[in-house]
């Protein structure tokens, strides 16, 4: 490190302790985000009980499952907007909370296609209201300490996509999935007073001015970085969602059975939940440089050697690859503070998740046309090829990184 940037770091103000309304305000978050997931991964399971009972295609059953993402992602960046300015973040993500509820309640009373389709609509347009918000909620809380607060965040959303339809699964065993979803919905509202009242007041309570001494206020230091960041977020996701559209037909090509598919994905999704809350502190730690080489080059690495790799060799490493694939999101997401006025926090955080979202609903579509015309596995070289393209970028932005530090003794 230069003579200079020893300087710089010596002056950074010091990361300041966090407070008891701050950690309030992280575990509130937390269960935001495990809800809203677990309500968002919750259609995979309920997808086949709909199929039997309403007689839907396969092709009305995606639409099912695109309603809800595309109102999810739509409404993130109006609600952006709206938070911290017309509405507080505490009554806005109470609200929606509400609204994601009273959808699967919705879905659990309709008789045909229409009352699933507006049940999912409003569960999705509620769900809109928890990345931006409660994002910058835990971003506004710990201030200059946020990355590894907000990859514990990060985590607490896997959290809920494992142990929400699990807990439907055995509520299926003794009820039908109508009154299963009003129980869920009745959490949903639980969790929604559990928000109302649990966030301190002014949690996400823009300041009154940016600091000057701000990243994202300084001279020209965060200037295009969030460009970065967001073009990082996108190829990042875009990778994940590749890959595991291929892995299915990798798996069967070296004689995996489906159940063994199955064990396999959850080795994946297992190692990814790890990832995010380790490399979130990571990141916290060592910075955005060194975790995004050691993350994307390492899903690199690890997607050609799945393709040389037998069977049961192929399952050693699933869980380490779904460590590094799914762990460059949390250092990602806790770096969005720092290139964002405080003031446009939930803006930020409504770009950045729709930006990468909407790459995951699209990336599997242009993979599959590349499968199609090369075959699966030069299609998913294809994405081991994307995930080193975020080293160069990762490169540039690290310079607009104030906070980016070497790690501590």
């Amino acid at each position: 490190m230069s003579i200079a940037g020893e300087r710089r770091l010596a002056d950074a103000p010091p990361m300041p302790s966090p407070t008891g309304a701050a950690r309030r305000s992280l575990l509130v978050a937390c269960a935001a985000h495990a809800l809203h997931d677990g309500y968002t991964d919750l259609i995979y399971l309920l997808l086949p009980l709909w199929q039997a009972e309403f007689g839907l295609g396969f092709a009305v059953l995606a639409a099912l499952r695109g309603t809800y993402v595309g109102s999810m992602a739509l409404l993130q960046i109006p609600v952006g907007h709206l938070a911290g300015h017309r509405f507080s973040a505490r009554g806005l993500l109470a609200l929606g909370t509400v609204l994601a509820a009273l959808g699967y309640a919705v879905a659990g009373a309709s008789g045909g296609l229409a009352g699933l389709v507006l049940g999912l609509a409003l569960s999705g347009a509620g769900s809109s209201t928890q990345h931006p918000i409660a994002s910058a909620v835990v971003s506004r809380a710990y201030g200059t300490a946020a990355r590894g607060p907000l990859g514990t965040y990060n985590f607490a959303g896997d959290l809920g996509k494992a142990a929400l339809p699990a807990t439907t699964s055995l509520l299926l065993a003794w009820l039908s999935w109508r009154p299963t979803l009003w129980l869920l919905a009745g959490f949903g509202i639980a969790c929604a007073a559990l928000i109302a009242l649990g966030l301190p007041r002014r949690a996400g309570m823009a300041p009154a001015r940016c600091d000057a001494a701000s990243p994202a206020a300084g001279p020209g230091g965060a200037r295009g970085g969030f460009a970065l960041l967001l073009g990082i977020g996108v190829l990042d996701s875009a990778v994940r969602m590749g890959l595991l559209t291929f892995l299915p037909f990798l798996l069967q090509a070296k004689g995996a059975d489906m159940p063994m598919v199955g064990f396999a994905l959850s080795l994946v999704f297992l190692g990814g939940a790890a990832g995010k809350f380790v490399c979130g502190l990571l990141g916290a730690r060592f910075g955005v440089l060194w975790v995004v080489l050691a993350t994307e080059g390492g899903t690199a690495l690890l997607i050609l050697g799945l393709l040389a790799l037998p069977l049961g060799s192929a399952l050693a490493v699933l869980p380490l690859l779904g460590m590094l694939l799914n762990g460059t999101s949390s250092v990602l997401y806790g770096t969005v503070p720092e290139l964002t006025a405080a003031a446009k926090a939930e803006r930020a955080f409504a770009v950045f998740y729709t930006g990468t979202i909407g790459s995951g609903a699209v990336a599997p579509v242009l993979y599959g046309w590349l499968g199609d015309g090369v075959g699966v596995p030069w299609a998913t070289v294809a994405t081991a090829g994307t995930a080193l393209a975020t080293l160069p970028l990762a490169a540039l932005l690290v310079p607009r990184l104030a906070q980016d530090r070497r790690p501590h003794g």
